[in-house]
């Protein structure tokens, strides 16, 4: 364990004569491949003795200072200690002049909503955050990353959620309010997108729409016959997506006059626009679908459930035409069908009955239509 040669080292001699003696002084083995002695690579070092030894200055730098609520810095972006940090709290990125709210109506959405919260607080003024009547942790979740919450207490649907949005909007005075989901679908960072279109006041309503590639293919059919209902003839590319931007004038417009409360609420917002003259614009988005399971509605349901609330929703708008008219028609080719029915019986003193069948099926509905419906227009008529 030891060299069998021990190295014969002089120490340094004391003031008083101490240590004048040579004492030999065993030297661990070293197994390195070069098989230097110790005292080869430390020279000795007398007490007393002065020297120059070069010690190189100590710089700290801090690489990163981690912080939840911001976009980590890149690497060339160096702080040496001593600069002035960041505080814990980031500045949220805003449009300039122009105060902004997200709002996102939550359903059982606490996996996702924290991380869609903090992302979206860096573009917006305020995140409201709207509990229907959540079961698990959503309030909670969403309470701790900073957002607003108001809680309906129970499941009363989406587009009482939106409504509840819009009130709060318009009572805070905001210029700018983004809807958005809260399951993570929906990236905040693509908000500027959509606000800046109002900003720039080239559009009072701003939806998002993503390209058929990004969505599932049982999604695609679906879309695309929404997208026929609701768009009514209109350019409106992607009707049914729930990330838009509404300016002042929007807000009120939409907040005394939206009537549904399901998932229907996206669709009667573009009936609403077109009826008021509102300016439609489009903001191309990235919309992420099999990250989370967390949607609250099966598309099949989805759609069935749209498609019920935009027939009566259309029908109770304007029930002279829808519902009137058809009603007038039904009942002159039940007109038809009984001149015939007559005449058959006239002519040949046999009853024709297939005739008066269907004489009988087209009057019958056809009547009760015609009368519904102007019944219908003159109650809508008192109203207003």
């Amino acid at each position: 364990m030891y060299d069998k040669d021990p190295i014969r080292a002089r120490p340094p001699v004391h003031s008083e004569g101490w240590f004048a003696e040579e004492a030999a002084v065993p030297l661990p083995q070293y197994l390195d491949a070069e098989r230097e002695r110790w005292f080869d690579r430390h020279p000795p070092w007398n007490i007393g003795q002065e020297g120059a030894r070069s010690i190189q200055p100590l710089r700290c730098e801090v690489q990163e200072v981690i912080n939840p609520l911001r976009t980590p810095t890149v690497l060339e972006n160096r702080r040496v200690v001593g600069d002035i940090a960041e505080t814990a709290t980031a500045t949220p990125r805003r449009s300039s002049g122009m105060r902004t709210l997200a709002a996102i109506p939550c359903l059982d959405e606490e996996v996702a909503i924290g991380s869609v919260v903090l992302q979206a607080r860096q573009h917006v003024d305020e995140v409201l955050v709207i509990d229907d009547g959540c079961t698990d942790n959503t309030a909670k979740v969403a309470r701790d990353a900073g957002a607003t919450v108001i809680s309906h207490g129970a499941q009363m649907g989406k587009g009482q959620g939106i409504k509840s949005a819009l009130r709060y909007a318009v009572d805070h005075d905001y210029d700018c309010l983004v809807l958005m989901d809260g399951d993570g679908q929906h990236d905040p960072g693509e908000i500027p997108l959509l606000v800046e279109l109002v900003r720039a006041d080239t559009a009072d309503l701003v939806i998002g729409f993503r390209t058929f590639d990004q969505m599932p293919f049982y999604r695609r059919i679906g879309r695309a016959v929404l997208d026929i209902v609701s768009s009514n003839g209109t350019s409106i590319t992607d009707s049914q997506c729930g990330f838009r931007a509404l300016n002042k004038k929007t807000m009120r417009s939409m907040l005394g006059t939206l009537r549904m409360d399901d998932f229907s609420t996206e669709s009667e917002m573009l009936r609403i626009a077109r009826e008021r003259d509102l300016r439609i614009g489009e903001a191309p988005i990235n919309c992420r679908y099999g990250d989370f399971d967390t949607s609250t509605k099966n598309p099949l349901s989805h759609g069935v459930e749209v498609l019920g609330s935009l027939f009566w929703l259309t029908i109770e708008r304007r029930p002279l035409l829808h519902i009137g008219l058809p009603g007038l028609a039904v009942t002159f080719l039940g007109v038809f069908f009984l001149f015939q029915f007559l005449r058959g019986f006239s002519e040949t003193g046999l009853v024709p009955i297939e005739l008066g069948m269907l004489a009988s099926l087209c009057l019958i509905p056809g009547v009760v239509a015609l009368m519904l419906g102007l019944a219908l227009a003159l109650v809508i008529r008192m109203r207003r």
